[in-house]
């Protein structure tokens, strides 16, 4: 069936975030919402990462992959997706092309799905199960602020089963492990900020806290090398994976022997296609899968649908806060730390594109 239309849509909305102690500023999600209509009526929606980049990222879809896109089969997604980054090499193999390819790529397969009459995991072969439990990935707040313990509790309150710092202090990461207790999965995630010799040292000294994994310690993030040298030193597991664009990078991630669980983000890493590839690679390897997934739109989704499928991550990332507004007019349900899977056609999902308008960019 052939593409009539390709359209990506910048969208900034509001989050309910009322303190002002974060020094990242979350007040407004930037997104990058895909919308693919074929010749026979049917609509598929993708997400591009796009957090302080939306009009790149929009901006790359509408005016470099749209003209390869219309008047080709929709059904043609693995020829597609190679067509789009072999045609986008020259521009950089990775970042920002990666992503607005990673979110057309996901409106094929939504597309795909709508076609089959079949949710998306379904379409990939079954999931193991309906239900995905969720983490708690709190945002950065200044080090030792109280606000660390008193949101630590709060979500563990409401079910999450697992929780993710962003601090960078012994002092502030061990205020999380005693406002969640010792048995609760504790994870820490520094953000690219140190070397390997300074995240070695603070490795060893965030060991007390019992970490499931430290995530990207080491700056740059495609350093392997300087992660492999910072777990084998410290003896601690690190995960990494956000920052990499398609299996490739992880390839090279796995033969460096840089981390323990990998991290693909479907919005980044070339869609659902090369997410299903780096899978693959982990289960092959030896490698724990722990898929990146702070975002609110079909990106979200798409993760719930891959780690159901693929049955190789125990949990599915969800920032701790929510949006002023709902993105889908049937968003998944999500109850006591745990998501179901949606069963509609595609990713199940359906944006509120009249309510998304008050907030185009």
């Amino acid at each position: 069936m052939k593409i009539e239309s390709v359209e990506a849509h910048a969208f900034g909305v509001p989050s309910r975030r009322t303190s002002q102690d974060v020094p990242w500023v979350w007040g407004r999600l930037t997104q990058v919402f895909v919308r693919i209509r074929t010749e026979d009526g049917l609509e598929g929606i993708g997400e591009c990462f796009a957090y302080g980049i939306p009009k790149a990222s929009a901006s790359v879809v509408n005016e470099t992959l749209r003209p390869m896109l219309e008047g080709q089969d929709a059904t043609q997604i693995a020829h597609l997706t190679e067509t789009m980054f072999r045609k986008t090499h020259l521009f950089g193999r990775y970042g920002i092309c990666t992503f607005a390819i990673s979110g057309v790529e996901m409106a094929l397969w939504d597309l795909a799905g709508k076609r089959a009459g079949m949710p998306l995991h379904q379409l990939l072969g079954g999931a193991a199960s309906d239900k995905v439990p969720a983490y708690a990935s709190l945002v950065r707040y200044p080090e030792g602020n109280e606000q660390i313990a008193t949101d630590a509790k709060k979500a563990m309150g409401e079910g999450y089963s697992m929780l993710k710092l962003h601090q960078s202090t012994t002092e502030s990461v061990g205020m999380g492990r005693k406002a969640i207790g010792a048995d609760v999965p504790l994870t820490v995630d520094i953000n690219c900020e140190w070397s390997p010799f300074e995240a070695t040292a603070m490795a060893v000294a965030l060991d007390e806290h019992d970490l499931l994994w430290l995530e990207e310690p080491v700056w740059p993030p495609e350093d392997f090398a300087g992660l492999a040298e910072v777990q084998a030193a410290s003896g601690v597991p690190l995960a990494a994976g956000e920052n990499a664009c398609t299996v490739n990078q992880f390839r090279d991630m796995a033969q460096e022997g840089a981390v323990t669980f990998m991290q693909p983000s479907v919005t980044k890493v070339g869609g659902i296609g090369e997410f299903l590839k780096v899978a693959q690679l982990a289960k092959q390897s030896g490698y724990e899968l722990a898929p990146h997934s702070p975002y609110f739109g079909p990106g979200f989704v798409a993760s719930l649908h891959l780690i159901a499928h693929t049955a190789q991550a125990s949990w599915i990332e969800k920032i701790y806060f929510d949006l002023e507004i709902d993105l889908f007019k049937n968003p998944p349900a999500f109850s006591d730390g745990v998501y179901t899977l949606p069963q509609g056609p595609g990713l199940g999902v359906e944006l509120d594109w009249e309510t998304l308008e008050g907030f185009r960019l």
